[in-house]
C-alpha cells in the first residue's frame, strides 16, 4: 500500500509544480505585453 502512496505523493507534486509554472509563464507575457503598451503609449 506505501508504493502507492508515494506515487500519488510525486504525481500531486509534479501536477502541482506544473500548474506554478503555466502560471509563472502567463505572468511573464504579461508583463511583456505591458512593456510593449507602455512604449506604444509614448511615442
Amino acid at each position: 500500500m506505501k508504493p502507492i502512496t508515494a506515487l500519488f505523493a510525486a504525481a500531486a507534486l509534479m501536477f502541482l509544480s506544473a500548474c506554478n509554472t503555466v502560471k509563472g509563464v502567463g505572468q511573464d507575457i504579461q508583463r511583456g505585453g505591458q512593456v510593449l503598451e507602455d512604449a506604444a503609449k509614448k511615442k
